[in-house]
């Protein structure tokens, strides 16, 4: 039995490690802590757990295996580090951290006391993003030559628990970046993921559009980011992230190869379109979550899969990549430039 504890309560703990924990009959749950001690003491009432004062108080107590950190960005690597410094498993939300040296030292940490750490990029379980890759590693399209890929939502004030203007999503001090880091990097991440490539070069623009605080001033993180990729291997494409979607939700990603053409989630009727010289198969195989249409994510089965060491997972250090490239496209957004990846093949 895997004994875990939750760090920060807020509305993905609610609807997808809480409850995706409680499921699974391999997992206790221990331990709560959140800012806002009442939503914490009410949710500890609800799974008949224990609601500690502080994080560090939870870390201390030797009977937590592992716990999930579902906090603002900007304390992920703080209390991802000191968990794994207590002897904790982590599983910890994107963004990974707000700076490329805390993924860093998130990853060395994990490595050094011998943990599992993993990071919440959850796309890459979706059912048709995995057969995607299937298809793509066996060369039904060909050599990949370019894509988009997009996700766009109406923001997060809609999915905060805490709604509104002042959700800490739009905070620049708790958040430090915008839809780049809260969307964003699912789709860097997951490219990569679908290619077997890294981006070694980014030409990116995040800006701020529409967004705006309690007062109508416009928010201190970007609403957009629009990058141009070029990845290891030659293929070229656009990652747009963007928080000013007011129609339908868009998670959608096309892949153009040599040999045909792949629509991922880009057709409401279905999850997955393999064209090739005229010849159109479809690939049913699920349908992709929403803010609204939150499924069962798979998250949390391959979290304690990893820590009992029957699957590789979605460490930290295979999230580097993405994180690295992220924090380019904020580069070159900042400097106008296009940016090469450091540290990429």
């Amino acid at each position: 039995m895997l004994t875990v504890g939750i760090i920060g309560c807020g509305k993905i703990a609610q609807v997808r490690h809480l409850p995706e924990y409680a499921a699974h009959a391999g997992v206790r749950i221990a331990a709560l802590y959140d800012l806002n001690q009442a939503r914490a003491s009410a949710l500890a009432a609800q799974y008949g757990a224990k609601a500690y004062p502080t994080y560090q108080a939870m870390l201390a107590e030797p009977t937590i295996d592992a716990v999930s950190v579902c906090t603002a960005n900007d304390s992920h690597a703080e209390i991802t580090c000191a968990a794994l410094a207590a002897g904790k498993h982590v599983l910890c939300e994107k963004p990974m951290a707000t700076t490329l040296a805390d993924c860093e030292r998130m990853v060395r940490l994990a490595r050094e006391h011998g943990k599992t750490l993993m990071i919440g990029q959850n796309q890459r379980l979706a059912g048709a993003h995995a057969k995607a890759r299937e298809l793509i590693a066996n060369g039904e399209i060909g050599t990949p030559l370019t894509f988009r890929t997009s996700f766009r939502h109406s923001g997060p004030e809609t999915w905060s628990v805490d709604p509104g203007a002042g959700t800490w999503f739009f905070d620049r001090k708790r958040a430090v970046m915008g839809a780049m880091a809260d969307l964003g990097i699912h789709k860097t991440d997951l490219i990569q993921f679908l290619l077997g490539q890294t981006v070694v070069e980014t030409k990116a623009t995040l800006t701020t559009l529409d967004k705006r605080l309690s007062d109508g001033s416009l928010i201190g993180v970007d609403d957009n980011a629009i990058c141009l990729f070029i990845m290891s291997d030659g293929a070229v494409g656009t990652m747009t992230a963007s928080w000013t979607d007011y129609g339908a939700e868009d998670n959608a990603t096309v892949i153009w190869g040599t040999k045909g053409v792949l629509q991922i989630y880009d057709d409401p009727a279905h999850a997955l379109i393999l064209t090739q010289s005229g010849k159109t198969s479809y690939f049913d195989v699920d349908e992709i979550q929403t803010n609204d249409n939150q499924t069962q994510s798979g998250v949390i089965d391959l979290f304690v899969d990893m820590v009992a060491g029957k699957a590789q997972g979605i460490t930290g250090e295979s999230v580097l990549t993405a994180m690295r490239a992220v924090f380019a496209s904020i580069e070159s957004s900042d400097t106008g430039k296009a940016v090469r990846v450091i540290g990429q093949a």
